[in-house]
């Protein structure tokens, strides 16, 4: 029997900058690049960045074929690239707080409406990355393709996209948006 999996589209990671005992950068993580200035942000340092990639192909993992699939060919490469999107930030999400298209089931990733209200919503740039100033606190973030919203990772309580922003820190995500063409898990 074949059913939709909910695989993990969003890589979350956190990073501090400044004030720690490491200098600037992220201690750790292996990211020393200070985050782009996020315009209207004032002192607030908080917040979400990230890049939104476009899945198509063969998803499945295989002992010659490598994780990371460039744009939509499916084929395997060292580095995928970005696409422009639409990202929309809402107030942590759970699953009965959405209403899903006709006819799309109880698993799909689409969305018709989500019915928490719409903190920010952001373009990317060409190259799918975009940052967004926030206090705080628990959000679910999601992609849009065309009048739909699409999130696929779920938590442990059946919210939708759950990301954590700490105080200082700019949390950095990777979304991404479904091709025409089928992916393949």
């Amino acid at each position: 029997m074949l059913f939709p999996a909910f695989i993990v589209h969003m890589a979350v990671v956190v990073i501090g900058f400044g004030g720690g005992p490491s200098g600037a950068g992220a201690s750790g993580s292996g990211l020393a690049a200070p985050p782009r200035q996020i315009p209207g942000a004032g002192d607030q340092v908080s917040g979400i960045s990230g890049t939104v990639y476009r899945l198509s192909g063969n998803h499945m993992p295989a002992p010659n074929r490598h994780p990371h699939l460039s744009g939509d060919t499916g084929r395997t490469s060292g580095a995928r690239s970005g696409v422009k999107a639409t990202v929309c930030i809402f107030p942590l999400t759970a699953d009965n707080q959405v209403i899903r298209p006709a006819g799309t089931g109880s698993s799909s990733p689409y969305y018709k409406a989500v019915l928490t209200h719409l903190i920010r919503q952001v373009d990317t740039d060409d190259k799918g990355y975009f940052q967004v100033a926030l206090p705080p606190g628990t959000y679910s973030v999601f992609t849009k393709n065309g009048d739909l919203f699409y999130a696929t990772q779920r938590d442990e309580k059946n919210n939708i996209a759950p990301v954590k922003v700490l105080p200082g820190k700019i949390t950095r995500i990777q979304c991404s948006v479904e091709s025409d063409h089928k992916v393949v898990y």
